[in-house]
């Protein structure tokens, strides 16, 4: 089944520490690409978060919405050098002693020396409120993949249902086909033979039968018409398949594309040129949609 890039998905967590929201939205992209709009606390854990979304998303792009209410985001560790400190307390105490100073040198003194002690940002999340991070998270992803899911199933409808008439149209020029490289002969021969009676010149009957036919196998469009009708059945394979799909739906709308250009220089003919145009338009619609398929 096909699956969209295009969709939305949204989580809220509740922790003793507070709450998470995350909300996901995803449009097409040649590959996946996540980006994240989320605290700076929380950037130590970007790359687990991607491999959670990955799990559930192949191609397109990505944007993660994280907020959070309560909990500790940030906040600062003091790191002292105890053996050092120790170091500056026994020298006061011997400074002390010989009555260097007048007045007691007091604690908070030695911990503003930037020696001893150390103010350091640090992240705050506990594990719990990060473990609800990592569940918010996974649940935006599951219903982000859920909606692109069901409009994947719409998507593969309409491309069956376009597949189907694509199919019918090239039916109705493998069987216009034949009569076109006939008819095509046909006046080609009389129009040499017009041209001769006007010269006075008699040629080779049978010489002007064979050029008729070599000129008039230029329109015949055969080898084009069963090369889309192979295209046709390779499509309809790959709809059922598993997995990433939609490059080689592309690829193949493509192909089908260029083998219809080509049979609308070929065939010479108004019947067969009206049927090129339908099913070019009816091509470009299937472009547009597997470019949005994952």
């Amino acid at each position: 089944m096909l699956k969209s890039m295009t969709g939305y998905g949204s989580s809220t967590v509740e922790t003793a520490q507070g709450q998470i929201a995350v909300e996901m939205k995803s449009v097409n992209h040649r590959f996946c690409d996540i980006q994240f709009r989320m605290s700076r606390s929380l950037n130590y854990l970007e790359d687990t978060l991607r491999r959670r979304i990955q799990e559930k998303v192949e191609r397109g792009r990505v944007e993660v919405f994280i907020s959070m209410e309560g909990g500790s985001r940030s906040t600062r560790d003091v790191n002292v050098d105890w053996e050092l400190l120790h170091q500056f307390l026994d020298r006061a105490d011997e400074m002390e002693q010989w009555n260097v100073f007048d007045s007691k040198l007091r604690l908070q003194d030695f911990l503003l020396h930037p020696e001893i002690s150390v103010v350091e940002e640090r992240s705050g999340l506990n594990e719990t409120f990060e473990a609800g991070v990592e569940e918010a998270v996974a649940e935006a992803a599951a219903h982000l993949s859920d909606m692109r899911q069901k409009e994947g199933e719409a998507l593969q409808r309409d491309l069956e249902n376009r597949l189907s008439g694509l199919k019918q149209e090239v039916q109705n020029i493998y069987q216009k086909a034949p009569s076109v490289v006939e008819d095509y002969r046909a006046r080609l021969y009389e129009r040499m033979q017009e041209a001769f009676r006007e010269t006075g010149y008699a040629p080779d009957e049978q010489r002007l039968l064979t050029e008729a036919a070599v000129f008039s196998d230029k329109a015949d469009v055969q080898e084009e018409v069963t090369r889309l009708f192979s295209h046709c059945s390779q499509f309809s394979s790959i709809l059922g398949e598993e997995g990433v799909k939609g490059r080689k739906l592309d690829f193949l709308v493509q192909e089908m594309n260029r083998e219809a250009n080509t049979i609308g220089s070929k065939a010479g003919s108004a019947e067969i040129g009206q049927i090129v145009v339908e099913m070019k338009s009816e091509l470009e619609k299937m472009k547009e949609q597997v470019q949005n398929i994952e």
